[in-house]
């Protein structure tokens, strides 16, 4: 018994370690040449491994483009700053600091993003619905950050909760920052504090 449960523990470990380097193989190239399509063929050479197990693991390109945002949003990119944010007591702190790491999680990985951002637009079927579920779950945080601001009276009293959604998502985007960080070649810092300056000049009291 003992045995049998290493022994599946070894090929649990040797799946995670194909697994892992496949994605590894796909930001790589991304990185690398982000305006160039990528090929499941391309990624299977690099991680070193058959264009079928690319399928196997991973099910479809699409699957495989899942795989990356997740791993990239949730892991690569420190995105647990942008959840210690939103749970932060006070909702002007919540925007301030929910800004900012969004910031530096698009920074820290800035060709990547702007590879799958430009990816959506021309391969839907592939890229477009894990961009989608990314860009999903930040539509729903600034609902609940414009619900916080309007709860705890931080809303100019002419803005209501819809506008101020509007307007978080479109400060807290990926190309609002990459319009100051690569467009005027702003640092990090320097492009936290703009959107920041923006949105509470914008919403609140």
């Amino acid at each position: 018994m003992a045995t049998r449960k290493y022994e599946q523990r070894l090929r649990a470990e040797a799946a995670e370690e194909t697994r892992r380097n496949i994605i590894d193989a796909v930001y790589d190239r991304l990185r690398r040449a982000p305006s160039t399509p990528v090929s499941v063929e391309q990624v299977a050479r690099a991680a070193g491994v058959s264009r079928s197990t690319v399928y196997l693991v991973f099910g479809s390109r699409a699957g495989l483009f899942d795989a990356l945002t997740t791993d990239l949003w949730w892991h690569r990119a420190g995105f647990q700053a942008v959840v210690d944010a939103v749970e932060h007591p006070d909702a002007r702190e919540h925007l301030r600091g929910g800004i900012d790491s969004g910031v530096r999680v698009f920074a820290a990985h800035r060709d990547v993003f702007r590879a799958l951002f430009s990816m959506a637009q021309l391969d839907a079927d592939a890229v477009g619905g894990a961009i989608a579920r990314i860009e999903e779950n930040r539509a729903g945080g600034m609902v609940h950050l414009a619900r916080r601001l309007a709860e705890q009276e931080v809303l100019r009293p002419e803005v209501t909760v819809d506008e101020a959604a509007d307007l978080l998502w479109l400060l807290a985007s990926f190309d609002s920052f990459d319009q100051l960080y690569t467009g005027r070649n702003l640092p990090v810092a320097d492009v936290s504090r703009a959107l920041i300056t923006t949105a509470e000049r914008s919403l609140c009291r």
